[in-house]
């Protein structure tokens, strides 16, 4: 998976197509990410002594991988994410659009 924490994407399908968000949660083993703000879903919850009260809450689900896409800053699309060896022989991302890293900085 070529996605970290942190990253800006863009959904591409399911029902909040279209929408950006920043990546909270990554599960590798189950190829599912956790977006900010996407695939938001209302939660009965029982309550607990002490910790919590009862209630529906909102709360974000994982949405596949496939889902998604990398929101370069640098071209300002979505696009593909390819992985070389820098100048260095560091590992980077680059973006297929503009050939640029998309490393944070």
């Amino acid at each position: 998976m070529k996605l970290k924490k942190g990253d800006q994407v863009l959904v591409v399908a399911g029902k909040d197509k279209g929408k950006r968000g920043t990546v909270r949660l990554i599960d590798a083993e189950k190829n599912r990410v956790v977006v900010e703000g996407v695939n938001v879903v209302k939660k009965h919850q029982k309550p607990r002594p002490g910790v919590r009260q009862s209630g529906i809450v909102d709360q974000e689900n994982p949405l596949d991988a496939s889902n998604v896409m990398l929101f370069c800053p640098r071209c300002n699309a979505p696009t593909r994410v390819g992985a070389r060896r820098d100048a260095a022989g560091h590992k980077e991302r680059y973006c297929h659009r503009c050939n640029e890293s998309v490393e944070r900085t």
